[in-house]
């Protein structure tokens, strides 16, 4: 009873182009990944010792690797692709004021 309408549903879904890629992992996938750099760019605001320069370099070529991913893949996956970009972005923020925090006298400076 319930295969027919579950059948009749997803044809119903993929017959409509844009309520198809709302319902695909073209969609889902990026979405729930845009929660990686909304973290990073809510983190520029926090004090620059609490940086983990680490995990922000492996972010920052985790993000590279995907953006390349992302259109790689067929069909391409734009909104994949700016998922990362904005990760590349908060991520290359968060390296430079973990530089300038621990190399290049960010700590004297909050000190004194």
């Amino acid at each position: 009873m319930a295969v027919p309408l579950v059948k009749a549903l997803n044809a119903k879904i993929r017959a409509n182009p844009t309520l198809s890629y709302f319902c695909s992992t073209h969609f889902w996938g990026p979405a729930s990944n845009f929660g990686i750099p909304i973290a990073a760019v809510m983190d520029t605001y926090k004090s620059p010792d609490m940086i983990s320069g680490t995990m922000t370099a492996s972010l920052f070529v985790y993000a590279g690797t995907f953006m390349r991913y992302s259109l790689a893949v067929t069909p391409k996956n734009y909104l994949l692709f700016a998922c990362h970009v904005v990760n590349a972005g908060a991520q290359g923020t968060q390296g430079y004021r973990w530089l300038q925090y621990h190399y290049w006298g960010g700590k004297e400076r909050m000190r004194g």
